[in-house]
């Protein structure tokens, strides 16, 4: 197995556990879906920072200016999750963490020399991963209703 395909499916693989918590946040009652729901935000706030990590990765064998807009790209994205969550309130964490990841797109999708199939790869996932916290917000929100 090569190092693309390996990539493909566990990027795939990672959108699992979104769906687990946001299952678990809608139809789970007292300590699961309090659980769910503190893991979707944990979880989340690590699969984008671990994103934003890539991009210093990738900035590190350069020292031209595309690298170092990389590299503080990378470093705000990371402070910008991290001060979401400290919110302390999953509906607005989640939704800045969901945006947090459009805004990691729409700069490598601007700003990089990636492979097509790795483009296309992180926006499928990001599709995936922004529509998976949609149905976490809807369910939080069925839930506070209720």
């Amino acid at each position: 197995m090569n190092s693309r395909a390996v990539m493909q499916w566990l990027g795939y693989a990672g959108v699992l556990p979104f769906v687990g918590f946001a299952l678990g946040t809608g139809v789970a009652q007292d300590y699961l879906q309090a659980l769910s729901q503190q893991g979707f935000v944990i979880y989340s706030l690590a699969i984008l920072c671990f994103l934003a990590g890539t991009l210093w990765g990738s900035a590190s064998t350069d020292a031209d200016a595309a690298s170092i807009l990389r590299v503080l790209v990378s470093n705000g994205i990371v402070l910008f999750a991290a001060l979401s969550v400290l919110t302390a309130q999953a509906l607005l964490a989640a939704t800045l963490l969901m945006l947090g990841y459009l805004a990691l797109l729409w700069f490598e999708r601007n700003s990089s020399e990636n492979a097509r199939w790795y483009v296309v790869l992180r926006t499928r996932l990001t599709i995936a991963v922004v529509l998976v916290h949609l149905c976490f917000l809807v369910a939080m929100v069925v839930r506070n209703a209720a």
